[in-house]
């Protein structure tokens, strides 16, 4: 594993342990070169996913970019961050066993849609307005709208 500090090559694991649940290994690894200390995540991935984007463009999967996305509207809300990773590892598991491995861009937001509103309306909220490419507090305000029919019938 190279070195993210100084690009050297040859670095050594000095823990692994289990992560997410036994989904991933965690390593603290130690770079001789420069004597820095970083940690890696080590995962299974089962198939290689490629995305198709709404223009039609294809591009390889990536989870970072995933969970940047979803950390974005998890964002100074009261989740813990072993929660956004078990969700982030269980999107990511539906993904792959989907059977397929091209998987349309709306599919994947529409998942990841369907998971945040089930763990926080806001982030919901938060992620709908870049994915539906909201342009004005009305798209907000109808999005909202929405929400509150399904919500007023769950109190009753």
């Amino acid at each position: 594993m190279r070195c993210p500090f100084c690009g050297h090559i040859d670095t050594q694991v000095k823990d692994s342990r289990p992560a997410e649940e036994h989904v991933s290994i965690r390593r603290r690894r130690f770079c001789p070169a420069c004597g820095g200390r970083f940690t890696t995540y080590e995962r299974v991935q089962l198939r290689d996913l490629v995305v198709i984007k709404s223009s039609g463009r294809r591009e390889d999967f990536d989870r970072d970019k995933l969970e940047r996305s979803i950390r974005i509207a998890l964002q100074k809300r009261p989740i813990e961050p072993e929660r956004i990773d078990q969700m982030i590892s269980g999107i990511v598991r539906r993904l792959e066993s989907l059977g397929e491995t091209d998987i349309p861009s709306k599919q994947i937001g529409e998942i990841v849609m369907e998971t945040l509103a089930r763990i926080d309306t806001v982030a919901y909220v938060r992620f709908a307005s870049v994915y539906k490419n909201f342009q004005a507090a009305d798209d907000f305000d109808k999005f909202v709208s929405e929400l509150r029919p399904e919500a007023a019938q769950a109190d009753k």
